[in-house]
Formats: C-alpha cells, sequence, structure tokens
C-alpha cells in the first residue's frame, strides 16, 4: 500500500469517526469504498464514499439533526429511507466543511435484500464486490455480519454473469466484465473506459474473490477449466438471460431515480455534482443563474448532452 494509500485511509477513518459520533449510538458499521481507497484520480474535492450501516433510520437522522449535520426533517429523511433505498447524504466535520464524505445509509434489512438473491437493481451490490475497507465498527458481531452478507454476494455472481460470459474467462476478465455490466447499469459522469482503471486498481481483490467462485462452479459441473481459463458448460436458458438483461435496464431506470432522490437528502447536491463533473471531464463547468437557481427544470439539457458526450478515454493525473 502506497503512503498515499496510508495517509488517505487514516483521514477516512478519522471522518468515519466523527461520523459515527455524530450518529447518537445508531451507526454499527462504516465502509470505505471508491476513488479515496482505490487511489483513481482523486483530488482535494473528491467525496469519501461511505456506505453506513445504522440500526434506525429515525434515530440516526434525529441524532444529526440534534447535533447540526442535518437540515432536512427527521420524517422526511425517515420516510425516504424506505423509497429506493439507501438515502445518500453528506457529512463534513464541523471543524473542516471542505472535507466531505458521500454517505450512502442503510439499515440491515435493505442491506440484506440488495445483497441478497433478488435484489432490485446493483447501486449496493454493484458497489460491495469490489473492494471495500472497514474504517468504523460498532463491534466484531456487526463486522461479521456485514462480511458474510458481502461474502455471499460476491459468491453469487456468476448467477447474473452468466448471460454476460460468451468466452472463457479467468479473474482478470471475469472482474473487468463485472465492473463493465455494473457501470452500465447507472448514469455515470465518467469516461466509458472508467471500469478498467477502477479494475486496474483493484486486480488483487478480485482475484482472491473469484477463484473461490470460479472452485465452487467447477465443483458443481457449472464450469470447466482449460488453459487457465473457465468456461459455462452449457448456456444459460433464454428466460434467465432475459431476466438479468432486464434487471439491468430496469436497475439503470431506478439508479436514475435515485439520483432525483438525491437532490433532497443530499445537501449542497449541485457544488458536488458540477465538481465531480468538472474531475472527470477535464473541463471548467459554469452554470447559469436558472441552471443554479432551479436545476431541476433547467439543467437537464445540459446533464443530457454532457452524458451524451463523455470521452472515451478517463481524465488521468
Amino acid at each position: 500500500m502506497t503512503d498515499g494509500a496510508v495517509s488517505g485511509l487514516a483521514g477516512a477513518r478519522e471522518l468515519a469517526g466523527g461520523l459515527a459520533s455524530a450518529g447518537g449510538g445508531h451507526v454499527r458499521c462504516i465502509l470505505l469504498y471508491g476513488s479515496h481507497l482505490h487511489r483513481t484520480n482523486p483530488d482535494r474535492y473528491s467525496a469519501h464514499d461511505f456506505i453506513v450501516l445504522v440500526d434506525d433510520y429515525r434515530g440516526f437522522y434525529a441524532a444529526l439533526k440534534d447535533v447540526g449535520q442535518l437540515r432536512k426533517s427527521v420524517s422526511l429523511m425517515s420516510i425516504m429511507a424506505h423509497i429506493l433505498p439507501p438515502n445518500v447524504i453528506a457529512y463534513s466535520p464541523p471543524e473542516d466543511a471542505g472535507r466531505i464524505a458521500k454517505c450512502s445509509v442503510v439499515n440491515r434489512p435493505h442491506l440484506s435484500r440488495a445483497l441478497g438473491r433478488q435484489p432490485r437493481d446493483h447501486y449496493l451490490l454493484g458497489r460491495l464486490v469490489q473492494r471495500v475497507a472497514f474504517v468504523w465498527v460498532a463491534s466484531d458481531q456487526d463486522r461479521e455480519w456485514v462480511e458474510t452478507v458481502m461474502a455471499g454476494a460476491r459468491g453469487r455472481v456468476l448467477t447474473w454473469m452468466a448471460p454476460y460470459l460468451t468466452e472463457p474467462v479467468d479473474a482478470d476478465g471475469l472482474g473487468r466484465r463485472i465492473l463493465e455490466v455494473c457501470y452500465s447499469g447507472e448514469f455515470r459522469p465518467e469516461a466509458a473506459d472508467r471500469h478498467q482503471h477502477t479494475f486496474e486498481a483493484q486486480a488483487g481483490h478480485f482475484l482472491k474473490v473469484l477463484g473461490p467462485v470460479f472452485s465452487d462452479a467447477e465443483r458443481r459441473g457449472l464450469m470447466v477449466a482449460k488453459a487457465g481459463k473457465y468456461r459455462l458448460t452449457s448456456s444459460p436458458a433464454a428466460w434467465e438471460v432475459f431476466r438479468w438483461r432486464w434487471h439491468f435496464m430496469r436497475s439503470k431506470v431506478r439508479n436514475g431515480m435515485r439520483t432525483l432522490k438525491h437532490t433532497v437528502t443530499f445537501d449542497k447536491w449541485l457544488p458536488y455534482i458540477v465538481r465531480k463533473a468538472e474531475r472527470h471531464s477535464g473541463k471548467t463547468i459554469e452554470l447559469t443563474w436558472p441552471e443554479r437557481r432551479l436545476p431541476l427544470l433547467f439543467l437537464w439539457p445540459r446533464a443530457i448532452k454532457f452524458l451524451l458526450s463523455r470521452p472515451g478515454r478517463d481524465i488521468r493525473r
């Protein structure tokens, strides 16, 4: 691990500790994922990406409200937590408002469903099949529970990846394909090849977690090995192909709707998303007065143009 990665992890743990304290004892676990963990092009404005497991939505939001970390109504946030979970909120320590954590807040039932056998979309699953780091845990039991549900989700990747495996693959090939499929299931501001760089930053993780997947599939007669790669012993049934392709189409729609939800739950969402778009496009974005005042009404043409004109290659620093 590089000095930058160590420093980034220490900063994430400090930020997570502050969030856990502000959560009034309702935070059970905080996971770090994304660019600050993988060191894939973060800058000083990049948010730390957290998944925050809480035991009670209302209690957690009430605690944030009490310490001045929540502007919205506790009742509104509690209701929104059950609509396209998770809620995504922003957290900044009082002493340094420039540091920000983008927090996907989820309880046990919703996380268990999202990583289970019939996920409604891939928002959490697509993130938690990747490498994550525990940056704060309330107890060993909480950590063990999270590790168990993540292990189950990772062990089932062939269930939803089989329709996309038209050639023999090894851990490298399957890992790349997983990220490609998951990224295509969301509207994202990054360049079209962003999933390649994300994979390269965690190739060792996929080698570790996908090795047992291949071994189990071979033992069950679902795959056969040849020349260091694995292929399916039979093609998925047509209904199974349709099921998962439809799932990712639906997932993309749900994630688009979830983005609209972020405008309610995520404080200062507009400057955050503008900075992110600038970082990945390498261009300065100047919003017009109507776009700043009424973004949900006037920002659509620019947003659509931006998504359609994404560069083919990611901006690398």
